[in-house]
């Protein structure tokens, strides 16, 4: 078992003595007579090199010593945790402030049918290292003596970068089994690659994944499209089966490979635009964009499902982006994905290909604002979902499409600036409305007020006057 070199001990020595706080909660917790460990991904991001930002401790001390520990320190402390045997402080020294969290050392066992484990507090670090997720997560420092303790060989898997288990993943993932996605979400976040029988654990135990609740597999899911490069992890999730119980329109995608070449691989096609995406996001200067990744995942799941063989052997998918806006919205949904999450998402899905009417013809300035008014505020995620929706290797027509988009960005800059396009309202509101026809609150105001605002759109701004000019002349209209 390799042993940590200097420059692992420097970085796990430079956590512990970048902070104030954490030396004097250590002081107090061996003053009590208690060790206290640095444990899990803390420990393997400072030794990866990685930015360590949240602190896990554990501990022999029972809950009731913990919080006794930590009231010497601080009055602010929490004990939500409790019954898991955590116990949550803020702590200050000097100018320094930290929040700190403390976990008694866990034995537990789990009932196969149940979401949630039977806590057992334990007595020994070793037992509370075994009941990790991966090896690479399975790692201590005792923050009171610099003791480092590895009994599971994390720091080899750590260096050789692959996934393993300390106990076998059948017993891991009975456990845990979002610890399943949390594979997936590795192997895109660090770039590790889970061990064979790790994988064939996964593929064997998919189905334990239903009793997760929708929550945890969302906020999992999260995690991974939020990763810099989450191709891997949603790959592996595809290869083992679990995207059949969590994404199984993304699943779908897979069984529409064309042996005959009719069409490209939708599959690999949609991985390709999510990698796209990533990298205009990083281009435009913006920081992960969780809305943006999953339109990019779900805006060709309508396709299989409008599948349609042509004359000639060809290949359709009429509609795909209103039946995929419909899939997208009842999967986010069913994820407990936000309201706005949802809606966000299945826009960009049903317009994804709004664009390729512009890049087919020549759009009037009222079509470049409908296009505007209909992405709302999706109008910049919408350019990076469309730019990153050409994955074709045909030269002549990438740089055909890349050329009509940017002047179509162009021209949507040049209409804002001339007609403060983000502010797509009509020239009259409804109390303007309402004295310009003499008339009350009702159903006629909100028709007036979408003739105006098409109005507002074919013509451009018109002003008070002019617009209560049309105003009228249409109201003529309705009333005879």
């Amino acid at each position: 078992m390799p042993s940590l070199s200097v420059d692992q001990r420097a970085r796990l020595t430079a956590v512990i003595g970048a902070s104030p706080v954490i030396r004097r909660v250590a002081d107090a917790f061996e003053a009590a007579g208690h060790d206290l460990h640095l444990v899990g991904g803390p420990v393997r991001d400072a030794l990866m090199g990685r930015g360590v930002h949240d602190l896990d401790f554990t501990t022999d001390a029972r809950p009731d010593a913990i919080e006794s520990v930590l009231r010497g320190l601080t009055k602010s402390t929490w004990d939500m945790g409790r019954e898991f045997g955590t116990i949550g402080a803020t702590v200050r020294v000097g100018g320094a402030e930290d929040t700190v969290e403390v976990t008694t050392f866990r034995a537990d066992s789990y009932d196969p049918a149940s979401r949630k484990p039977t806590v057992e507090f334990g007595d020994s670090l070793v037992d509370d290292l075994v009941r990790r997720d991966f090896t690479v997560n399975a790692m201590a420092l005792s923050v009171v003596s610099g003791a480092f303790a590895d009994p599971h060989g994390g720091l080899a898997d750590l260096e050789a970068r692959v996934l393993r288990t300390p106990s076998t993943p059948e017993v891991s993932f009975s456990d845990d089994p979002l610890r399943m996605m949390r594979a997936a979400r590795f192997a895109s976040q660090l770039g590790f690659e889970p061990a064979p029988e790790v994988v064939e654990a996964m593929t064997d135990m998919a189905e334990r994944i239903d009793i997760i609740s929708a929550e945890r597999v969302r906020d999992e899911l999260s995690r991974l499209l939020l990763a810099d490069a989450p191709r891997a992890g949603l790959d592996l999730l595809v290869r083992t089966g679990l995207a059949d119980r969590v994404v199984p329109e993304l699943s779908a995608l897979v069984r529409e490979v064309d042996e005959h070449g009719r069409h490209k691989d939708i599959y690999q096609h949609t991985l390709t635009v999510l990698e796209q995406s990533i990298g205009l996001e990083r281009e435009r200067g913006h920081a992960p964009d969780l809305v943006g990744r999953l339109a990019a995942v779900f805006h060709d799941v309508g396709k299989p499902r409008t599948k349609k063989f042509e004359g000639g052997g060809k290949v359709s998918f009429h509609h795909h982006d209103v039946v995929g806006a419909k899939m997208t919205k009842r999967r986010l949904t069913a994820l407990r994905f936000s309201t706005d999450e949802v809606k966000a998402v299945a826009k960009l899905v049903e317009l994804h290909l709004r664009f390729h009417g512009y890049a087919d013809a020549d759009w009037t300035d009222s079509a470049v604002r409908r296009y505007v008014r209909d992405a709302g505020s999706e109008l910049e995620r919408l350019h990076i979902l469309t730019r990153a929706d050409c994955t074709t290797r045909n030269q002549r027509k990438a740089h055909r499409l890349r050329t009509a988009y940017e002047q179509l960005e162009w021209r949507i800059d040049a209409l804002a600036e001339q007609e403060e396009l983000d502010a797509m309202r009509p020239d009259l509101d409804g109390t303007q409305i309402m004295e310009a026809l003499g008339i009350g609150p009702g159903p006629a105001v909100g028709r007036a007020y979408k003739f105006l605002l098409e109005k507002r759109i074919d013509d451009g701004p018109l002003g008070e006057e002019k617009a209560r000019e049309a105003l009228l002349a249409w109201w003529d209209q309705e009333e005879n």
